[in-house]
């Protein structure tokens, strides 16, 4: 109901002000049109007067001229000049003041101007005719009959007299001037009475509404604020007695449902609570417990920790034995080296799978790594990876073949030897879940903005339901676990962290291709927008042709 009445009067009062606007644009059009037309008439009278004041100058030189007391023919065609073109503008201004309109009044003036134009302007085709013919007298010429003549082409036209003619016009254009400041000053006025008028009443009505919503919102307003505050006091309780069907009503009875919803949610808030703090001393125990067990944990991890250090300092003693016995021996045949280094060998397997043990337990904490960037040419450390995954490629008789070169100018903001660690983890999986005399492919591709490192594998592959866990720690599929039972489930983390350090991606598809397979494409940003076009490095010179490593 508030709401209708506010608007009804909001609407009043916007067509009231768009009514004031129109009627001020229309009052301000006729003012202006006014003020035109006695701009007009004051310029028409100028001209009017400059044209009776050119024609005397005029009249003067050619008396001059007459009885030789000076007169230059420039002086001539200047004044000559000078009233064609006010007859020109009063001709335009004539036209002009016709298109504003004036009334009765205004169109006499305007058929008494065009009459008088006409007349001046054959007077003034006569005047240039004479003015040409016009000679300095000579003595045997008589005076009177050559001022008789001048007079006569300065003062008629067409049989008419041309000073009364400019006279009555300059007098016309005189009145009409005055009429139209008149009427100007008339119309401005009106204006002035018509907007303090409506301004008046648009004040009057504004206080009206004004004073009658101040009456009609006091009441509901002071119950709803005194409602809101013993609400706010916690006085659940209290209900705002307003009836109707008005918005206030409305709100009012919403506050009663909200304070009858919170008066009861209190009472099921002090039932939960008793509920909680069951809970929490049922929870607390619970904790007690696990930290127990935690605790106990924590030894054994010790426990464990000693364990495998003392399995580490064992091989590598036992290697360090068996290099410093050979190498004491004055000249040992090669069966001995032969021995010796097997023997070597068998403890390094051994030394691997306890390192690799140890990681399995070591939580590495990858979030605080350290990072030395640096401008880097993206082939070095891939090189670097290459050279070193060769070696474990051979061991484990599966090839690494190039599709494509390196590129020789892309540079990447990164850490050489964390770069190289990150390829040679991507690597070393893919040889590793490989079959004997399986391939690994790999190929470098860049563009504007970034560089992409493709391995591809033909090996055992990830489940589609394993994919999402790839980079999680210590996760190891079931195909993985039976391909390779050591393993400690943390080189794809490491590797996802290591390119997220570089800001990078790691992208993994299995099956990569219809027979199986992995491809992990790793992608860097370049350091420079547009590098230089791509040339191939050649591959690195102690690669073997039989290991199939192109580059």
């Amino acid at each position: 109901m508030f709401r209708r009445r506010l608007t009804v009067v909001l609407l009043l009062l916007a067509a009231s002000v768009v009514l004031q606007g129109v009627a001020a644009v229309f009052a301000l059009q006729e003012a202006e049109r006014q003020v035109v037309r006695g701009r007009m008439a004051s310029d028409i009278l100028q001209r009017f007067v400059e044209l009776s004041a050119t024609k005397q100058r005029l009249r003067s030189w050619v008396t001059q001229y007459n009885i030789g007391a000076g007169g230059q023919s420039l002086e001539r065609d200047a004044l000559e000049r000078r009233m064609r073109v006010l007859l020109q503008e009063l001709q335009e201004l004539t036209v002009t003041s016709a298109d504003l309109g004036g009334g009765p009044l205004g169109l006499a003036d305007h058929e008494a101007r065009l009459d008088a134009l006409a007349v001046l302007k054959q007077s003034m085709d006569t005047l240039s005719v004479a003015l040409l013919q016009t000679r300095p007298l000579s003595p045997q010429t008589q005076a009177r009959e050559a001022w008789d003549a001048l007079a006569e082409v300065f003062e008629q036209s067409e049989g008419r007299e041309l000073r009364p003619l400019i006279s009555q016009s300059i007098a016309r254009e005189e009145a009409a001037m005055q009429r139209e400041r008149a009427a100007a000053d008339a119309s401005l006025s009106r204006m002035r009475t018509l907007w303090i008028g409506m301004a008046l009443v648009l004040a009057l009505a504004a206080l009206g509404a004004t004073l009658y919503f101040a009456r009609a919102l006091r009441r509901p307003l002071d119950a709803l604020v005194s409602g809101a505050q013993n609400l706010q006091q916690g006085q659940l309780q209290h209900r705002i007695e307003l009836h109707g069907r008005d918005e206030f009503a409305a709100v009012a009875r919403s506050m009663n449902e909200m304070a009858q919803a919170l008066a009861q949610h209190q009472q099921r808030e002090a039932q939960q609570r008793q509920w909680l703090e069951a809970t929490v001393t049922d929870r607390t125990e619970d904790l007690h417990r696990a930290n127990e067990s935690l605790r106990r944990t924590d030894v054994r991890r010790r426990q464990l920790l000693a364990d495998i250090s003392h399995e580490l300092r064992t091989p590598t003693t036992v290697i360090l034995g068996e290099a410093e016995v050979t190498l004491r021996q004055p000249d040992p045949a090669a069966s001995v080296w032969r021995e010796a280094l097997h023997r070597i060998a068998d403890t390094s397997r051994q030394l691997g799978a306890v390192i690799d043990d140890l990681l399995a337990m070591a939580r590495s904490d990858l979030e605080t790594l350290s990072l030395a960037r640096e401008p880097v040419l993206l082939a070095q450390p891939l090189l670097e990876a290459l050279s070193q995954a060769a070696a474990l490629a051979a061991h484990n008789q599966v090839s690494l073949v190039s599709e494509g070169g390196l590129p020789e100018q892309a540079r990447v903001f990164a850490d050489p030897q964390r770069l190289k660690q990150l390829v040679l983890l991507l690597l070393d999986n893919a040889i590793r879940y490989s079959h004997p005399g399986a391939v690994v492919q790999w190929r470098v591709r860049t563009d504007s903005d970034w560089a992409e490192v493709c391995i591809t594998d033909h090996g055992i592959g990830i489940a589609r339901k394993e994919l999402p866990h790839v980079f999680e720690r210590h996760f190891r599929g079931a195909d993985a676990r039976r391909h390779r039972a050591s393993g400690s489930g943390l080189g794809l983390p490491i590797a996802q962290s290591l390119a997220l350090a570089h800001g990078g991606t790691i992208h993994i598809i299995s099956p990569a291709s219809p027979s199986g397979g992995t491809r992990v494409t790793l992608r860097l940003p370049l350091l420079l927008a547009h590098p230089t076009p791509d040339t191939v490095l050649d591959p690195p010179p102690e690669q073997a042709p039989d290991q199939a490593l192109q580059s």
